[in-house]
């Protein structure tokens, strides 16, 4: 078993822990556990790059590893990086759960040193129609972000 694990923070006050999990060649299954969002949707992606030195503004673009266009997690042409919503409740809190076969942690195309970012608005999975929406899903600003980092056995 292989985990990862990202500690979120921002300029928004958003904050939270997202942990990776992946037994063997299997998928990778994603939990998160976030504070401190409006209430509603928010996109949800594994950045390019490691780097935060600009903020969250400097994880480059989403994880797109074989050159697809934005979509949803169940897209056959999608971003390796593209994990869709998360949903923060009344109290802006997330506690979310994905399985997904695109990021693995381990192998050349493992998420180990890139980065999670948290969206202000909600992913429109490649479907709004917008300009954006081909490459980020007109997700908006980036609020939170975490480099995804080995972890121990806790």
């Amino acid at each position: 078993m292989v985990k990862a694990v990202a500690v979120l923070g921002g300029t928004e006050g958003v904050t939270g822990t997202v942990h990776f999990f992946q037994e063997g060649d299997g998928p990778t299954t994603v939990t998160a556990n976030i504070y401190g969002l409006k209430p509603g949707l928010h996109g949800f992606h594994v950045h390019a790059l490691g780097d935060t030195t600009n903020g969250c503004m400097s994880t480059g673009p989403h994880f797109n590893p074989a050159g697809k266009e934005h979509g949803a997690p169940e897209d056959e042409n999608r971003h390796a990086g593209d994990l869709g919503n998360v949903t923060a409740g009344e109290d802006g809190t997330v506690n979310f759960s994905i399985v997904d076969n695109q990021i693995p942690l381990i192998g050349p195309t493992a998420i180990i040193g890139r980065a999670v970012v948290v969206h202000a608005d909600p992913d429109d999975l490649g479907k709004g129609g917008h300009e954006l929406s081909k490459s980020t899903g007109n997700a908006g600003a980036r609020v939170a972000c975490g480099i995804i980092g080995l972890r121990g056995h806790l």
